[in-house]
């Protein structure tokens, strides 16, 4: 497993990150599976959120901490991330003081922890009063409980309207990505042509924003083709092409597709995280493969047009 320092922080990061948030029915001793096949992978970087766990707030995080009883050495060696702003039993974002300060202390009571190392605020407030975050992320890095922060799933402008008060660096922004689900890299390959709808700029330029803020992307779903609409990888009805491309790959490299499909995201200059949502100890492990396979730039093309995506 690659590892490398995440920019503006002195945290040595997996490429890999193992997410959490199916974890909240599982045993104790599945839980514990999970996270040791990604740690002997090399993976030492888990992602939660405050919403995590079947309607039930904090639970996955809570059972993350029963399972594993980390001693304090243990707890050391770990990079734990979770997120709030998002009001589950109400379905609204709520970005106010009060409400990440709040989320936080019950994220920490959950994790048996005295810190977050990386606090993501989760999808965009509309009511977003930069002030009152920046308010609540000061106090918690004075205080201890937080040591660094992030966003996820925002635009370049809604961390710029952050970015007018808090002081705080965003270091993250954890974003929807993959093969098929790939607007971040194949609109500004077809821009101005006006006639493909794929020449259609959803992101406002996103990840080139990252890039030149040195803000770390980490994908999510980077199997599903949509928005939970399932796994492209083994799909032969809707992806068939893609999976040729994949499977003659995974042959060449003496890996699994998984790995592959991992390796085409951690090809990108921008150094992509994957974020993985399987809780399955052997899916982890095929993909934690692709972190050693560095794709060719025609192999990652390829894989790019065999997903549908035009390469004028």
């Amino acid at each position: 497993m690659r590892t490398f320092t995440l920019p503006g922080t002195d945290l040595v990061v997996s490429d890999v990150i193992l997410g959490l948030m199916r974890i909240w029915d599982k045993t104790d001793d599945e839980i514990r599976a999970l996270v040791r096949a990604g740690w002997e992978a090399g993976v030492n970087f888990v992602d939660h959120a405050d919403i995590y766990g079947g309607g039930v707030e904090h639970r996955c995080e809570e059972r993350f901490a029963q399972a594993l009883k980390l001693t304090p050495a243990e707890r050391s060696q770990l990079i734990i991330q979770t997120k709030c702003g998002i009001n589950l039993a109400e379905n609204y974002f709520d970005f106010s003081a009060q409400r990440i300060l709040t989320q936080v202390e019950g994220s920490l009571k959950a994790l048996q922890t005295d810190h977050i190392d990386i606090l993501l605020l989760h999808r965009p407030d509309a009511l977003v009063e930069p002030e009152e975050v920046a308010q609540a992320l000061d106090q918690l890095h004075q205080q201890g409980k937080v040591r660094y922060f992030g966003v996820s799933n925002h635009t370049p402008n809604q961390i710029e309207l952050l970015k007018t008060a808090v002081t705080q660096p965003l270091i993250v922004n954890q974003l929807q990505f993959s093969i098929p689900h790939a607007s971040l890299v194949t609109a500004p390959l077809t821009a101005n042509m006006a006639v493909l709808d794929q020449s259609i700029d959803r992101d406002n330029g996103l990840l080139d924003y990252c890039r030149l803020h040195q803000i770390t992307p980490q994908a999510w779903s980077p199997f599903q083709h949509g928005f939970f609409k399932g796994s492209f990888i083994g799909d032969r009805e809707n992806f068939a092409a893609l999976n040729d491309v994949l499977d003659r790959l995974a042959e060449r490299y003496q890996a699994s597709p998984i790995a592959i499909a991992t390796a085409w995201i951690l090809r990108h200059p921008a150094h992509w995280q994957v974020v993985l949502g399987t809780t399955r100890p052997e899916r982890v492990q095929a993909a934690c493969q692709g972190s050693e396979i560095r794709l060719t730039r025609p192999e990652w093309y390829e894989l790019l047009k065999a997903a549908g995506h035009r390469v004028p």
